[in-house]
């Protein structure tokens, strides 16, 4: 259940408050109060059965006596009394309800008592052990913070009460208004993800902000975070960014918090921009509510301060900023602009006695160079220039927050001569900050959402043709590992498997005696210089603490004394091991090799995570790692690798070569393959993968699994990220022309424009119900890279050309209950039958997804798609408040 009458608690029409109270101190008294005085101008029903009257009103003695249906119940009674006044809200005819009330756990059996009263009419409920819902449109403050906010068009969701109602207080003095606030409590039922599913679709939200503790359903959360941020921006805070404070939040929420680094994963391939402070999310979503996504963020800067410039410099590079590098014609704009003194750089400081014409002057040639893709203007007050006036220059130059069609930024340094050249800058649209920290603080915001809204676009394979894997040979492992009882695979059946998936490994040799590792040895020192000897016991995984590792092994015999001295080491500080055996292998010599790590484990939140960076021994040490989740495909495979320090080393220095980073960016692939295929995967370490030009190979790899899931099938149901669904492609032949049908694929996008090209402005005009002349580059990659988790898309390629000659598309409601289809095949190919296929293949991709009933809007002229739908099933009425379109409907499930 996701927004099912969700609506009732967002947008109320009147309100019956269970527990209003008269008494002084009482929580009752308090939320009855707000709602009254807050000017609500629904009804407002009080329900106690102690009073006749609460604050003048007529007091109702429960649900049953009340007037009529109230929209939202607020409860405020004890605890052992809210299942039971869920259950006669319901029965009255309510279906939302926010209960404040706390002591409702999993303990005592109240939560799931409220749960279970609540269930049978899909009755809402916010909370419990919430501050409340606030919506100051409506002027409703449902709840007992201590003041109202003022409306706007900013919606907070908090899972902390003591954090909303800061941040109503703080935004009271900043000027900061909201559409909804959602103190969300112990979220028993509504939570994040469906907030956000209903925010996605509000008219009065702006940008979307939430102070997050934990995420319970995190590929729900996932899902509904990807649709809102398409549409408008999405900021978060996640506690628990330390261990400490981790314990602190899982403590404080009773859920688990999640490992940091994979809530940032998360969070970025969610298209949510993270901030780490409460401040910064209001400015954080002031600034990038105003801009479109940048593909780059090199920043120009116009001071009149140089210490300001460098300050903002300092903080511009703690944030992975970049400073524009300045075109030769600026600079002679410039030189024939500013006195000899200007700083003939970027920042452009054009001296303390700047007027307003040469602020003018040089920011109209700093937003005018290429190379620049936002402007920071930035004033210190001085006795030879007036703030006001400079702010009203740099106010004349702007449109809509931009100067140049570029995003500006701004910062009046100090208070009292500065506060009126902000207020200046506010009234024209422009983003302005009291601190040079502040404002590139915020420079960052724009390139660090920008890379979430990259990172949102991308949909990867879960069967990438680039992968080249072999599920049955690593089922055949597992298999034989799990018939052992064992949940470790040895070196070499660990070799084998990432092997399958693409992971070049080096030939290894199993060997059961040191008479056996010396005969290896002869054998393999007869194409290499030398070899190594390790132990294999599958009590043993780190091999080199007790010394199971042997190198530069250079003759045969030395190899059977390397043997020999690891069962004596084996002995000594693990009596209890067995040995069973030892692993020869080649010894690899890449003297211009980095070593490197890939690995996957699993977040108690988030599920499988791939881990990427600085390999060795020291990796620990090192720490030099990044997090994605998966699936990846090359564009995500190549953003993690980017992440990291030694990213850069790999991209070759001095008289090392750069290494092959395609063999780099296929070995995650198929790891994140794998992991995809299996979901008995608990965790692996590929350590060291050394890379280099010539590619890459595994040194040493360690997998670990849980048995009893090892018949489990793919696709992993853990994935956070719902994959590519494969499985669904299919050959069809129809008047003589044959064609795969298939999900569609992020790449697809390069087929559209010859595809609309040979649409007639006719069919256009039937499928998208209005005339369509061209469509955006953006509106393209909507098309092609879908969520499937709620979206899904056939796709219909000639099989000889691979042209696009058709495509069908489902979209769910969040509920995934209803989901509207569409239906578009190229006009020169209609009428023999491909258009009949493409709708069969969604109807059957719904039902095997648990989908409903499926549903297409279309004009009441479109006579062939009409007469389709018919004879597939589909039942027909005219749409009841749009004439000239009709609803076509099918009941799947």
């Amino acid at each position: 259940m996701t927004i099912r009458n969700l609506e009732y608690a967002f947008a109320p029409k009147s309100v019956a408050v269970v527990g209003a109270s008269g008494r002084e101190g009482s929580v009752g008294r308090v939320v009855f109060e707000n709602i009254v005085n807050g000017g609500f101008e629904g009804e407002i029903w009080p329900v106690n059965p102690k009073y006749s009257q609460v604050a003048g009103r007529r007091c109702y003695a429960g649900a049953a006596d009340l007037p009529d249906i109230p929209d939202l119940g607020v409860i405020v009674t004890p605890p052992e009394t809210v299942p039971g006044i869920v259950r006669e809200l319901s029965d009255k005819g309510t279906r939302a309800a926010v209960v404040i009330t706390a002591g409702l756990t999993r303990e005592n059996g109240l939560r799931q008592a409220m749960l279970d009263a609540a269930r049978p009419s899909l009755f809402r409920i916010i909370g419990p052990n919430t501050v409340g819902l606030m919506i100051p449109p409506l002027k409703l403050n449902a709840g007992f913070a201590h003041m109202a906010a003022e409306p706007g068009n900013i919606a907070l969701l908090s899972q902390s009460g003591a954090i909303a109602t800061s941040l109503i207080d703080w935004a009271a003095d900043n000027n900061v208004g909201f559409s909804q606030i959602v103190s969300l409590g112990d979220m028993a039922d509504v939570d994040v993800g469906d907030c956000l599913d209903m925010l996605a679709g509000d008219m009065h939200t702006r940008a979307i902000v939430m102070y997050l503790e934990t995420i319970p359903n995190p590929r729900k959360f996932i899902s509904a975070a990807r649709a809102a941020a398409r549409i408008k921006p999405v900021i978060a805070i996640k506690s628990g960014r330390h261990e400490q404070s981790a314990k602190a939040a899982a403590t404080h929420t009773g859920a688990l918090s999640g490992a940091d680094r994979v809530v940032d994963a998360a969070l970025l391939r969610a298209g949510i921009l993270r901030v780490k402070g409460l401040t910064e999310l209001f400015d954080a979503a002031e600034t990038i509510a105003r801009f479109a996504p940048l593909k780059q963020a090199r920043v120009g800067i116009v001071t009149n301060g140089g210490g300001a410039g460098v300050l903002a410099i300092d903080q511009l590079v703690d944030c992975k900023g970049e400073l524009a590098v300045l075109s030769p014609a600026t600079m002679e704009r410039l030189n024939a602009a500013l006195p000899p003194t200007w700083s003939h750089a970027n920042p452009v400081d054009i001296i303390g006695d700047a007027p307003p014409e040469r602020y003018k002057a040089a920011v109209g040639a700093v937003a005018a160079d290429p190379a620049t893709d936002v402007v920071l203007v930035m004033n210190c007050p001085t006795g030879l220039g007036s703030p006001l006036a400079t702010a009203s220059a740099v106010a004349e130059l702007a449109r809509d927050g931009m100067i140049g069609g570029k995003p500006v930024l701004t910062c009046w340094l100090g208070e009292r001569t500065a506060r009126s050249g902000r207020q200046i800058l506010h009234q024209a649209g422009i983003a302005s900050f009291e601190t040079p920290a502040d404002a590139a603080t915020a420079v960052s915001y724009l390139s660090e959402w920008s890379r979430a809204q990259r990172a949102l676009m991308r949909t990867p394979s879960s069967l990438s043709e680039d992968v080249a894997s072999d599920r049955e040979a690593v089922l055949s492992i597992f298999r034989q590992v799990a018939r052992e009882g064992r949940r470790m695979l040895t070196e070499p059946e660990a070799k084998a498997a990432i092997s399958a998936y693409g992971i070049p490994v080096p030939e290894t040799v199993v060997a059961r005696s040191p008479a056996e590792a010396e005969a290896a040895a002869s054998r393999l020192l007869k194409t290499s210089e030398q070899v190594v000897v390790k132990l294999l016991s599958k009590a043993i995984s780190h091999k080199s603490d007790i010394g199971g590792v042997v190198l530069n092994i250079a003759d045969a015999e030395a190899a059977g004394e390397a043997a020999r001295a690891i069962e004596a080491r084996v002995r000594r500080h693990a009596p209890q091991a067995d040995i069973e055996g030892y692993a020869v292998q080649p010894m690899v010599v890449r003297k211009q090799a980095q070593e490197l790590i890939l690995g996957m484990s699993r977040d108690p939140i988030f599920g499988p995570a791939i881990l990427f960076g600085a390999g060795g021994v020291a990796v620990e040490v090192m720490d030099d790692t990044a997090i994605a989740l998966p699936p990846l495909d090359d564009v995500l495979a190549g953003d993690l690798i980017g992440q990291t320090r030694i990213g850069r080393l790999l991209a070759g220095f001095r008289d090392r070569e750069a290494a092959d980073r395609q063999a780099i960016i296929a070995a995650l692939n198929g790891l994140s393959q794998m992991v995809v295929d299996f979901p008995c995967l608990v965790s692996m370490d590929v350590n060291p993968l050394l890379a280099d030009a010539a590619g890459v190979v595994a040194l040493d790899a360690r997998v670990e699994i849980e048995p009893e899931r090892v018949e489990e099938p793919g696709p992993n149901p853990a994935l956070a990220i719902r994959p590519y669904p494969s499985g669904w492609e299919k050959e069809f032949s129809t008047g003589g022309a044959h064609y795969r049908i298939r999900p569609i694929k992020p790449a697809d996008i390069a087929l559209y424009p010859e595809f609309l090209a040979r649409i007639s402005p006719d069919d256009l005009r039937l499928r998208f119900l209005s005339p369509r002349k061209s469509f955006s580059d953006q509106a393209l990659q909507r098309f092609t890279q879908l969520d499937y988790d709620r979206n899904m898309a056939f796709v219909a390629l000639d099989a000889s050309t691979g042209t696009l000659a058709g495509i069908s598309r489902l979209a769910y409601d969040p509920d995934r209950s209803v989901a509207e289809y569409a239906l578009l095949v190229r006009t020169d190919l209609q009428g023999h039958g491909l258009g009949w296929e493409l709708l069969r293949r969604i109807v059957d991709y719904a039902k095997a997804d648990g989908i409903g009933r499926i549903e297409g809007i279309m004009l009441s002229e479109n006579v062939k798609m009409l007469s389709m739908c018919r004879e597939v099933g589909f039942s027909i009425a005219h749409h009841p408040s749009e004439t000239g379109l009709s609803i076509a409907t099918l009941d799947v499930r």
